[in-house]
């Protein structure tokens, strides 16, 4: 589980439901009408809105969500140095033997790429482009969870003037003033809190895990140029550390190490189910 998902969403309703207990009885907060207007007319326009192979995708991207991806770059780095150093020693061609050991597509395809003998050029344009796609399909997850927080909030305001509209033809019946009053109320606090306590975080982890995603990328992009180059195996280190935050580049050197037993051969950088949407 990812453990910052799990405590920003505790902090974030536990927060909430506590000033609630402190303000009052929790049941006065509690309408299915105004729950039916916001959740109904959200879910519904996001779907109207995007297609259905980002619909399905949605139980997916919530796992990924709760989910902690393991994008293992010092694990990579120390990879790709390892394969610079056996193209030193034993040239490009030597890497053949590596391919079946590579779980992870991208560097699989840059190191087929590299062993066939591809125009260095024509390497870097199949990779960009390939991550061209994979920013393309994970902007539709983004896209979708942005989507809902612009329609939540706007959907607790029609149901805060259907509410209006019901108490004001109720003006002869006081007693029936209250519900319609509640249900013009608390939908919009609905609204204001699956937008700002769920759709929007929940757009901007999927945005970071996309990030972290498509950096490592690059770094596999660098590396791979950098060993057709026949660049020193040290100054591929040093390149591919440019890509990793500072506080990261001094365990570079022993993820390295521990990158020449054959078993770490291939770590697999996860795309979830952002790749399908």
């Amino acid at each position: 589980m990812d453990v910052a998902t799990i405590v920003g969403l505790a902090i974030t309703f536990g927060t909430f439901f506590v000033g609630i207990f402190m303000s009052g009885s929790i049941g006065q907060y509690i309408n299915v009408p105004s729950l039916v207007i916001v959740l109904g007319g959200t879910v519904g326009a996001s779907i109207l809105a995007v297609d259905m192979s980002t619909v399905k995708a949605v139980p997916g991207m919530l796992k990924l969500i709760l989910k902690k991806q393991k994008v293992d770059a010092l694990g990579i780095l120390a990879q790709l140095v390892r394969y610079a150093e056996m193209a030193r020693r034993e040239g490009i061609l030597s890497l053949d033997k590596e391919l079946k050991n590579i779980e992870d597509p991208f560097i699989q395809k840059a190191v087929q790429l590299l062993v066939d003998g591809t125009d260095p050029e024509l390497i870097r344009d199949i990779l960009e482009t390939e991550i061209i796609f994979l920013e393309q399909r994970h902007q539709n997850g983004i896209r979708y969870f942005n989507i809902c927080a612009s329609l939540g909030p706007a959907f607790g305001f029609l149901g805060t003037l259907i509410g209006l509209i019901a108490m004001l033809a109720k003006l002869s019946e006081p007693e029936k003033l209250g519900p319609a009053m509640a249900v013009a109320l608390v939908t919009t606090l609905y609204g204001v809190i699956l937008s700002n306590m769920v759709f929007i975080p929940f757009a901007e982890k999927l945005k970071g895990k996309h990030e972290d995603e498509v950096l490592v990328k690059e770094m596999v992009i660098e590396g791979v140029m950098s060993i057709q180059s026949g660049d020193n195996p040290r100054m591929v280190e040093e390149k591919l550390k440019t890509f990793l935050p500072p506080s990261l580049r001094e365990e570079a050197s022993k993820a390295r190490e521990k990158a020449k037993s054959p078993a770490a051969a291939g770590e697999k950088v996860e795309e979830g189910v952002l790749r399908e949407a």
